[in-house]
């Protein structure tokens, strides 16, 4: 059993019911109670937690469906009535 600091005891105890998690900032972390008073006891464990690496991208194409180079997305078509904005222009009063 871990063991930690139990701040209404202000004593070293066993942690019981200890359950490792992970925090918010990846760190590793033990989370329990104290079993003199119930209070809930936290102790943070050194080094981070340990991260599967991400599933590596698809290389080759999927059997039955077409490749990307293939056919490639069509741009949708301007809207009626719109126009680009005007590329901006030297004002020749203006030096």
């Amino acid at each position: 059993m871990p063991e930690g600091y139990c701040v209404k005891c202000k004593a070293k105890k066993e942690i019981v019911e200890a359950v490792e998690e992970v925090m918010k900032n990846g760190r590793k972390a033990i989370k329990g109670r104290c079993p003199t008073c119930g209070v809930v006891m936290f102790k943070i464990l050194g080094g981070k937690a340990v991260v599967p690496p991400p599933a590596p991208a698809l290389t080759e194409p999927v059997a039955g469906l077409p490749s990307p180079a293939s056919n490639p997305m069509p741009l949708p078509a301007p809207e009626p009535g719109h126009h680009p904005a005007p590329e901006a222009t030297p004002n020749p009063s203006n030096p």
